[in-house]
């Protein structure tokens, strides 16, 4: 397993999470790298056409994605665009560059798992600011809520419970309404599912308790031991194949009549209020997958 030996894990800093993949990876034999994709540069000038701090004697032959930072525009397409080169070049990615834009685009997310057929919110995604009020107005007419949320987000950041169809001006939302309804779990019952996912299997599952309507882990939600089984398992795998994701935490709701709904699709989950909760060892099985996806890719020559 020789070009299992050649691992970078792209995050920003050595932070937990890339720790416990450092440690996962050497319990199975194999050395790597954590870098920042923001030290990564195309060079037309080398060989390979990359610079990759920690690999100037030859590509890694695979590379674990724990996390892309926010940047402009611009930044976020090179960074991308940099996945896609060492795909291209036959370096095997976890996760890819393609899963990757799925889901950091939430309507791309939503409108993929629609698809697939499975059960999610109402969703309009739309840059027409009267038709984002036209919408706003007739849902709030007919009794719903809607959540606005930021086309490109996490940890529950710059979400928004409209209950009046007034809403942002287009530069307050990168001129982009984004507007999904929202799921009532019960009056001071906020809650929902996070599902890990990976090798195409629920491995580890909590249940989100917030103090308001938002329930990320960031935004002070207390994490609960849950078994990932069932029901909500089942649609987090449906929902991480659907957006092509090897690794994936599924957000999942249920309604207080019952019924389970995929709320988003995130391939570069983090998962330490996840670990807090299970004796299960996440970061071994994204690991563990990721090998033997490794192993199973055609050698190249150029990682040896």
């Amino acid at each position: 397993m020789r070009a299992a030996k050649r691992v970078a894990i792209f995050s920003d800093a050595p932070d937990w999470h890339a720790r416990r993949l450092t440690s996962a990876l050497a319990a199975r034999g194999v050395a790597s790298t954590t870098l920042s994709l923001m030290d990564c540069a195309i060079d037309t000038g080398t060989v390979s056409g990359l610079r990759i701090p920690g690999f100037e004697d030859g590509l890694p032959s695979g590379a674990l994605v724990r996390l892309i930072s926010s940047g402009t525009l611009e930044q976020i397409t090179l960074r991308l665009g940099f996945i896609h080169a060492l795909e291209a070049l036959g370096v095997v990615t976890y996760n890819d560059a393609l899963t990757i834009e799925r889901t950091v685009d939430k309507s791309m997310t939503s409108f993929l798992v629609q698809q697939a057929g499975l059960p999610t919110p109402p969703t309009w995604v739309t840059e027409n600011a009267d038709e984002a009020r036209a919408i706003a107005a007739r849902e709030i007419a007919a009794g719903e809520k809607l959540v606005l949320k930021p086309l490109f987000g996490s940890q529950g950041k710059g979400l928004m419970l409209l209950e009046t169809p007034a809403l942002p001006a287009p530069a307050e939302v990168g001129g982009t309404y984004y507007l999904q309804r929202f799921i009532d779990t019960g009056p001071g019952r906020w809650h929902d599912w996070r599902i890990l996912v990976a090798g195409g299997r629920a491995i580890a599952a909590m249940i989100r308790r917030g103090r308001h309507w938002i329930t990320n882990v960031m935004q002070g939600a207390e994490c609960e031991r849950a078994a990932a089984e069932g029901e909500p398992a089942a649609l987090a795998v449906a929902a991480a194949r659907a957006v092509g994701a090897g690794y994936a935490g599924v957000d999942i709701i249920r309604d207080r009549d019952g019924r389970f709904m995929i709320l988003e699709v995130n391939s570069v989950p983090a998962w330490k209020g996840l670990q807090s909760v299970t004796d299960f060892d996440v970061a071994q099985a994204i690991v563990d997958d990721f090998l033997v996806r490794l192993s199973n890719a055609p050698s190249r020559a150029a990682a040896s």
